[in-house]
């Protein structure tokens, strides 16, 4: 891209608008104009006090600008991007709808004490990390120049860091759960010869379509086929049917 404008333009709609939210939300608290214990998950106060808008607000908080709020937009930018183009591609409503459950799941999650935090957005750009580790097992990733591994590894690798380096591993973990609770549903289940559980609700494609969030789905539908030898490793292959 000659110009950082023309890269924003060509991000797909879903990462791109969950990208831009989180950074105009960190900006916002930055600046004075709310304060982030107004938006964090407290469960006493959206059931006792309607406030129930801490249930969705909580996911766009990422935490002050620092290089830890740098590293989670550029997952963002590569991990969420890169499945949005890749698997997902013309699939907006099926990414869409991706989002919505780990953002579910996350949210009963949390509903165990032990599991609980005020924000789950970190959380869920980890389930993004999660997915795209399975989808794109083989990739070659270098983590900070130091460490080369396959892509399989890197959810378990950055969690490892946290331990190294007394980061709370919870986040990390949430996302895990969420993202492999997804993955296990809409992957490995059919895969193994069982329904596909989790299909993507109506409603969504409906909403994807009235606003012409993305580009159309084909007209042939995509089907989801094995990889060869091994799909907990290999991830999954893509093909036109017809």
């Amino acid at each position: 891209m000659s110009s950082p404008a023309e890269f924003y333009r060509s991000l797909p709609p879903i990462s791109k608008a969950y990208g831009t939210i989180c950074v105009l939300a960190t900006t916002a608290f930055q600046l004075g104009l709310y304060d982030f214990r107004s938006i964090a998950l407290v469960h006493k106060l959206v059931f006792s006090h309607f406030q129930v808008w801490r249930l969705i607000t909580n996911f766009f908080f990422l935490g002050n600008f620092s290089i830890n709020f740098g590293i989670r937009l550029l997952m963002i930018a590569r991990y969420g991007v890169q499945l949005e183009k890749g698997p997902f591609e013309r699939r907006t409503a099926d990414f869409l709808w991706m989002m919505i459950f780990g953002a579910l799941t996350l949210l009963v999650l949390s509903a165990i004490p032990i599991f609980w935090s005020p924000f789950l957005g970190i959380s869920l750009v980890f389930m993004l990390v999660y997915v795209w580790s399975r989808e794109f097992p083989n990739a070659n990733v270098n983590i900070y120049g130091l460490v080369a591994l396959k892509a399989f590894y890197l959810p378990w690798a950055m969690l490892a860091l946290d331990v190294i380096f007394g980061s709370p591993i919870m986040p990390d973990l949430l996302g895990i759960i969420a993202g492999h609770l997804y993955y296990f549903l809409t992957v490995l289940h059919p895969l193994a010869g069982g329904k596909n559980i989790l299909q993507t609700p109506r409603w969504v494609h409906k909403v994807v379509a009235r606003w012409r969030i993305g580009a159309p789905p084909p007209s042939s539908q995509t089907q989801h086929a094995p990889g060869t030898g091994g799909t907990t490793f290999r991830g999954r292959s893509y093909r036109l049917s017809g």
